[in-house]
This record gives C-alpha cells, structure tokens and sequence, in this order.
C-alpha cells in the first residue's frame, strides 16, 4: 500500500525527469489560464466601473416622479377621436386619461398633477428624505461680455443634492428669494473667465423679447406647460413683423449699439461655480449630476418657475391649447412640474415608497429599475469572455493528454514492475492524476500572476493613450476579485486531471507480465 506522499513524490521526479515536456504542457495551461482570468477581468472591471458610476453619481437612492404632462393629455384626445364610437378606445391602447407617452415610461401612468401639493404629500411618505420639482430651459445668457445659449435650472433651496455640495469657488444661493446663481466650470470658460473666482460676484443676465417682459409673471408652481397658456394669446397681439429677439431684421446689425436692457429678462448674481461630480464624459459636454437634468445656470426654483414660461416650447404652447379646446382640462389647469427627484433615507425603502407613489397616481423611474438587466448584461458578457478563454484551457488539455500518454510509453517498464511488487490500479492512476494535477496547479498559478501582469500593463496603456489626452482621472479596466483567480487556478487542475482519464485507465491496464519484458 503505497502512502499518498509517496506517489507525491514519484510524481514529481517523473516531471522533473522530463522537464522540457511538462514545462511545454504547463506553458498550455498557462496560457489558457491567463486569458481566462484577463478576459473575465475585463468584464468584471467594466461591471465594476458602471456601477461605480452610478454609486459616484448618487442615483441609488433617488427617484424619478413623474405627473400627468400635456404629451398625455394630446395622446388621449387622439386615442379619443381615433376610436370607432362604438369602443370608445381601441383595444389595447391606453385610455383617454391615461396617455399614451406617459404609459411608455412606466408601466403605470401618472393620473394627477405634479404641483406644489402633490410634493407637499410625498414628503410626507415614509422613508422620504427630500423632493426636489425639475424646472430646466435654454435661454441666451449674458456675462462677461459675452452672450451664449445655455440650459437653466432651478434649485431648491436649501438642497441637499449631492450636485451642489462641492465647488470650485464661491458657496450655494443663500435664499430662495435672492437673485443669485451658482453656474458650473463650463459656463466659466464660455464665457471667457480667466478662472473660477472670477465668474463668482458678476451680474448675468437672461434675455427675452422686449415685447415678453411686460407680461404679468407667472404663478410660482405654473410649469413650462402650464405657461403656453399666455404665451398663445399674447401672440395674437404681437408684431407680425419679422423679428430676431424683437429687434426688426434691418436693425438686427445695430443691437450692438442697443441698450442691453431692452433684452435682459432678469439678472442674477454668480455666487458660486460648481465643481464636475463625475470626472469623464465626452470632451466639452456636460457631466450629469444626479438624476436631475445637467445645467450650466442654476437658480432658485421660484424664480426658475416664473421664467420657465417665457421660454416654452411652441409645441407644447400648441398641445396647451387643443387640450383646452377639447375640454380636456380647464382654463385654469394645467399647472405642475413636469417632474420631480424624490430622495429616499435608504435605498432599501425604495420598492414600499415607489408602491406609494402609485398609489397616489404618479409614476416613477429609479436606476434600480436596471439593475438586474444590467448584471444580466455583464454576466453574459462575462460568460463569453470566460468561453473564448476556456476554448484555450481545452486545447491545452490535449497537450496534458498527450504527455501522460507519452509518459506511458517511456515508463512502461516501471509501471510493470510496481504491479509486479503489489500496486494497485488505482494507485497507476493516482499517479497520473497527481501528474497532471501538478501540471494544472504550475499552469493555473503562473497563468493567474500572468494576467495580473497583462491587466496591470494593460490600465497603464489604456490611461497613456485613451485617458490621459482626454484629462480623464486613472481609471482600472479590469478587476481581478479573489474568487476570480482561486476559481481560475480550480478549473485548470480539474482541466488536467479530466485530460488525464485516460492515459491513467490505460496505464492501470498495462499487463505487468508483458511490461517486464518491454524495452
């Protein structure tokens, strides 16, 4: 009966006997090996990163809140008109108060308004930390000289998002009734700042037609939809003479000469430039900060609000309308944010407050909603990176095939004279699978520290050339967890212990009368 160190020991002089043979057989598996865990490494580090992003972006305790909008409204009344008299509504489709653009965002759509009181009543659900209404437009802006087309946002003050929680100079809005901005380090270079600190204490100014400046101000919680209303009937009254913001088109040449005052709706002063979250992104374009739509110009909500409604969409104007003339909503209707951001104390609590925020006939996005089509994403891309470099490991199980085969034909007659002393066929094969087994754990170890090395070259090449030029922070493309290798290094020595099968049966079948007598 041959001890288990012992056939440990036989293995290992076979090997070392025939060094250039194992060495070539091992060389397989390593390569196998370290396209396995290189390859899956790259899938796990892109795994990684996203959702790095998404935690960097503090989006996995925020919600979307959405409320009836005018697409719905629009939606309906065609649904409505569409329909055979007879149904009422085609089959299939969404009901006339239900909308068909809100029903593609969530499978349940919002049924109520998004104003001032509906916030009021989901700050009050369990679990809910803040809720912030959405108010964005694209206005010309001046500063500095300079006049540039940029978005407009409205802050909620005071705001614990995490967007307005680091800057690069100066501090938030103070209160929700001052005239102050805080803008981000785009708008600083747009409008041609030397540096941050400079932009902080200037005066911009948002411009509008001369002729919109004398319009009574809207009401505080009225949305860009709610504010069609009285752009549509002061149209009528307008100068049908063509015109670029109000000026006639001869005198479009002289605006230069103009007061600027004849343009600017309302001014803020810059107190403070935003520092970029999330470092990346596409060269020159803005980084989103949260959930909320990314602006270069935040104001406070109150005064976003009122001036949302000079710069609204002529369709949605034109949706207002027809909406009223239906019947659809009344006079005065159509008042509300066209979303909101709710921000939960837990993300553990976001399945109870997304089933109350139904309940209460909104509807609602979260970046969890992805999560599982996400890992769904990664683990099939991981399982065929993991595929492509197993096809390697099984090639390489040929090679191990072949040696312990080969080594059959050498060491016939030492095999026949340990069955002749009283080995066992089981022992036969223990050798060889021990054999093989130390082929596989060489292989898988040094395969293993041979993709830490590709990996780290790797990241190195990758932020030299694609990173660096773009003024990206380093950023490490693969990830190699502890489960990863161990699994790796596992696999190869199952790998080679299958591959052995074989020459082991063969090898314990030798006829030790017959291997006596080989050569």
């Amino acid at each position: 009966m041959m001890k288990f160190i012992d056939i440990l020991n036989l293995a290992w002089r076979n090997l070392r006997e025939a060094k250039l043979r194992a060495g070539l057989t091992s060389m397989g598996v390593i390569v196998g090996v370290s396209m396995i865990v290189t390859m899956v490494s790259f899938g796990l580090g892109l795994q990684r990163n996203a959702v790095q992003r998404f935690r960097d972006l503090d989006l996995f305790n925020e919600i979307t809140v959405q409320g009836r909008d005018l697409s719905a409204l629009v939606a309906s009344l065609i649904e409505r008109t569409e329909a055979p008299p007879s149904d009422g509504a085609r089959e299939g489709r969404a009901a006339p108060t239900q909308g068909g653009a809100s029903s593609r965002r969530a499978e349940q759509p919002a049924t109520r308004l998004l104003d001032d009181a509906a916030l009021i009543e989901i700050a009050r659900i369990e679990g809910v930390a803040a809720v912030e209404p959405t108010i964005t437009f694209t206005a010309y802006l001046r500063a500095n000289g300079r006049t540039r087309q940029t978005s407009v946002g409205g802050a909620l003050i005071p705001n614990a998002a995490t967007r307005f929680k680091s800057y690069t100079a100066g501090r938030m809005i103070a209160t929700a009734g001052v005239d102050e901005a805080v803008v981000d380090e785009r708008f600083v270079r747009d409008f041609g700042f030397a540096k941050a600190a400079d932009a902080v204490g200037h005066t911009l100014g948002l411009l509008a037609p001369p002729e919109q400046k004398d319009r009574v101000e809207l009401e505080p919680n009225e949305s860009q939809a709610g504010a069609g209303a009285g752009k549509q009937e002061d149209s009528a009254e307008a100068d049908e003479e063509l015109s670029f913001f109000g000026l006639p088109l001869e005198a479009v040449g002289e605006a230069d000469k103009s007061s600027a005052s004849g343009l600017v709706a309302r001014e803020f002063r810059i107190v403070g430039v935003l520092k970029d979250e999330v470092e990346g992104g596409p060269p020159g374009g803005r980084r989103f900060r949260g959930m909320l739509p990314a602006a270069g110009v935040y104001v406070p909500l109150k005064a976003a609000n009122e001036l949302a409604g000079r710069y609204t969409n002529p369709l949605t104007q034109v949706a207002l309308q027809v909406a009223r003339e239906s019947g659809m909503i009344d006079e005065g209707e159509a008042r509300g944010y066209p979303s909101a951001i709710v921000r939960v104390n837990d993300p553990a609590t976001l399945i109870e407050v997304r089933k109350r925020l139904t309940e209460l006939g909104f509807s609602s996005f979260s970046i969890v909603d992805q999560l599982d089509e996400i890992r769904t994403f990664f683990l099939i891309v991981n399982s065929a990176f993991g595929l492509l470099g197993g096809i390697s490991l099984l090639v390489a199980s040929f090679g191990i095939a072949n040696t312990m085969i080969m080594s059959i034909f050498e060491r016939t007659r030492e095999i026949g004279i340990m069955k002749a002393i009283g080995a066992e066929d089981r022992e036969i094969k223990l050798i060889f699978f021990v054999e093989a087994a130390l082929i596989g754990l060489t292989g898988g170890v040094l395969g293993s520290l041979a993709a830490w090395g590709i990996d780290a070259v790797a990241n190195r090449l990758a932020y030299r050339f694609l990173l660096q030029p773009r003024g990206v922070s380093p950023i490490d493309f693969f990830d190699i967890p502890p489960y990863l290798w161990l699994g790796a290094i596992l696999f190869a020595i199952v790998i080679s212990i299958l591959a052995a099968l074989y020459p082991a049966a063969r090898a314990a079948r030798i006829d030790p009368v017959r291997a006596l007598r080989h050569d």
